[in-house]
């Protein structure tokens, strides 16, 4: 189970998040069969998109952060719920290119340029929608400049994904959002310590609890960390929505898709479980 601890500094001028997602990243490499540089930016996505499911505030919210790269990795989803339990893919599982000079993965250059969509679904009539520019396609710095560009909310983002013969070592991330009242000491103070976390997923990897890490980003800032919340990778597939989708077909397009079957199977883009069924089971449906 993976958790995230959310926190706030004594003053109120700074809010953050801590995830330690080691076990999502490593449920949803086991599914996609994930090559390693693909497997750290799909990891990097659905820590960022958990943290953001757990700042929704009703319990039928939901968030989306698409990725639409023209890189390799052909494009990165993931869906969260208001608790942070998130589901997500990459187009391209097999995407991977050599390493950085660094010895990093070369995240950035299997994502490339284009822009991140993120829809927020509030119960409203109309879903939000935010759109950024990838400006490195590190994820992190991507996240960032979202926050900064579509909801005027200073944010520090770091994210980090450590692969280790194919399986997910240590992952995680850290969002720290200001106060539209953060006094110049907050503010100096978040930034002097970003540099501490350009390496989250090593802290992970060194046993460090998601409050010492919480101490690291805010240090000399007073902080209190109020609740840690249970996570996990959690698919919501089912018969009935995937019945509901096909019912949705007309009945040219089912001429079509039954042609020679008696059955047609749908598989789940976030588990990739596959289910059949046949036309009276969808005409029934509908």
């Amino acid at each position: 189970m993976s958790v995230i601890s959310r926190g706030l500094t004594a003053n109120g001028e700074a809010r953050i998040f801590v995830l330690n997602s080691t076990d999502i990243v490593g449920e949803a490499i086991n599914i996609h069969k994930c090559a390693p540089t693909a497997a750290a930016a799909l990891g990097r996505v659905l820590s960022a998109t958990s943290i953001m499911g757990c700042m929704l505030k009703n319990k039928d919210d939901s968030i989306t952060v698409n990725f639409r790269c023209e890189g390799i990795a052909g494009g990165i989803l993931a869906v969260s719920d208001y608790k942070g339990n998130v589901r997500g893919y990459i187009r391209n599982p097999k995407a991977d290119i050599e390493r950085k000079k660094s010895g990093k993965l070369d995240v950035s250059g299997i994502v490339g340029s284009g822009s991140v969509v993120v829809i927020k679904d509030e119960g409203q009539p109309e879903p939000y929608i935010g759109i950024s520019k990838i400006v490195s396609g590190e994820i992190a710095e991507d996240i960032t400049s979202y926050f900064a560009q579509s909801e005027q909310t200073p944010t520090l983002c770091a994210l980090g994904v450590l692969v280790e013969n194919g399986a997910c070592r240590a992952a995680g991330g850290v969002i720290i959002q200001l106060m539209p009242f953060a006094s110049e000491e907050t503010i100096s103070a978040v930034e002097r310590n970003s540099v501490y976390l350009s390496n989250v997923s090593n802290l992970f990897d060194k046993g460090m609890t998601n409050d010492e890490i919480a101490a690291i980003a805010l240090e000399g800032l007073p902080f209190n960390m109020f609740d840690d919340i249970d996570v996990s990778y959690l698919c919501t597939c089912s018969d009935e929505r995937m019945l509901k989708a096909l019912a949705s077909l007309s009945p040219q397009e089912l001429d079509e898709a039954f042609e020679e079957k008696d059955e047609i199977s749908v598989e789940c883009q976030f588990c990739n479980k596959k289910r059949s069924f046949t036309r009276d089971a969808i005409e029934k449906f509908s």
